[in-house]
């Protein structure tokens, strides 16, 4: 593609309306966005933004940036809406004193100790499903292994009855399929139904844990509910929609975190190789992937002053997204970005955001990804993708639906 197709193709972007090919492949469009658009207006009037810098800065400055998506969430959602009431009041939307309480509770309990005591279960879950897979003569990679990982970890967190945790990866996938740029109705129905029936579904939970609580060591309900590391303790919304966005935030980035990873080992095998004969780079291998394939490709703030980036008047109260996707290809701090190399260092990636809103598990993110590629790799180095991949068909998040293969 030339260099004027490529500013073409850079400056018509609408996240709205987005052109064929990018939903799967949004790379190419990222690229020219570098190099011809790092500040692209949207038609809505939303700036999308994909220098490093920009998103490094911005995730670092919460007087400029606001995390808060009342005045954006209104209109999309409706005020009121049991969509609005989630994503207003969860963490990763929410600004200090709010932000301060709820991550105050978090951090205290996923301490290193704490992810530490839970590395044995994790290992035991992803040993047993690699037992399930053995002798089938194919098998989904998502299905069967990825998405499921997360699943469990995260019913362990908030110590959810197993007979229990058949619901939790659907109405996780449509509480964030919400976050989508554009929505038909019936997304969002079904989204508004998701959180009615999860955050009914926790009230129930939360009453039995009040009367028989967990050890607050490696319960993280029981810690929220004691309000314990923080000044106060969460209102009874502010607890149900938070152990929703503990579900949500840990289950579909990590699932796209294993399942890209195997997918990417799987296309690169001089890569695979590499891991294979070095294990120890197992860990680089991790935050390669989430450079070079970020689960999450969007993050958003708003403007609560005028302010500068990129040469650009930016108007108060203008919704900026922060593609970290771009970003995270940025050939001012990637050299030779376009390449996935397990062996890249430094590595200074914007997959799990930055500053303030950093992502309070990306430790136990890590460990997930570290153990669930290991494993799978040294029980079955020889495994192939074989058939049709299904995206996910998102523009926020980027993974697979199905990954058949062959092991």
């Amino acid at each position: 593609m030339n260099d004027l197709s490529l500013k073409n193709l850079a400056q018509n972007l609408d996240l709205m309306n987005p052109p064929e090919g990018f939903v799967d492949d949004p790379f190419p469009f990222y690229d020219a966005l570098l190099e011809h658009a790092p500040v692209l207006r949207q038609p809505d009037g939303s700036v999308v933004l994909s220098h490093h810098a920009d998103l490094d800065a911005i995730y670092r400055n919460t007087t400029l940036y606001s995390s808060d998506k009342e005045a954006a969430f209104g209109p999309k959602f409706g005020v009121g809406s049991p969509l609005f009431e989630h994503h207003t009041t969860s963490l990763v939307f929410s600004d200090p004193p709010l932000h301060t309480r709820v991550r105050k509770i978090m951090t205290s309990a996923l301490t290193p100790r704490a992810i530490t005591r839970m590395e044995p279960g994790l290992i035991d879950t992803v040993d047993a499903l690699l037992d399930d897979m053995q002798g089938k003569a194919q098998v989904d990679l998502i299905e069967d292994f990825a998405s499921t990982i997360p699943i469990q970890i995260i019913g362990n967190l908030l110590d959810v009855p197993m007979d229990e945790r058949t619901p939790l990866r659907d109405w996780s996938l449509a509480i964030l399929g919400a976050l989508e740029p554009a929505l038909i109705e019936a997304q969002l129905e079904k989204g508004h139904t998701a959180v009615r029936e999860f955050k009914s579904y926790l009230q129930d939970l939360v009453a039995r844990r009040r009367a028989n609580p967990g050890d607050p060591e490696t319960d993280v309900l029981t810690r929220l509910i004691r309000g314990e590391g923080a000044d106060e303790k969460l209102s009874e919304i502010e607890l149900l929609q938070n152990c929703i966005f503990i579900l949500n935030a840990g289950h579909e980035t990590t699932t796209n975190l294993i399942g890209n990873g195997l997918a990417l080992l799987n296309d690169y095998p001089e890569q695979r190789k590499r891991l294979l004969d070095d294990p120890d780079l197992i860990a680089s291998t991790v935050e390669e992937v989430l450079r070079f394939r970020s689960p999450n490709q969007f993050g958003n703030r708003e403007a609560t002053v005028e302010v500068e980036i990129g040469g650009h008047q930016i108007t108060r109260g203008t919704n900026l997204h922060l593609c970290i996707g771009a970003a995270n290809r940025d050939p001012r701090v990637f050299s030779d970005p376009t390449r996935f190399d397990i062996t890249r260092k430094p590595n200074r990636h914007l997959a799990f955001a930055g500053g303030p809103h950093v992502c309070v598990g990306l430790t136990l993110a890590r460990l997930e990804g570290r153990v669930a590629l290991g494993r799978l790799l040294n029980r079955f180095p020889g495994y192939k993708i074989q058939g049709t991949r299904v995206g996910g068909g998102r523009i926020r998040f980027h993974g697979y639906t199905a990954l058949p293969a062959v092991l």
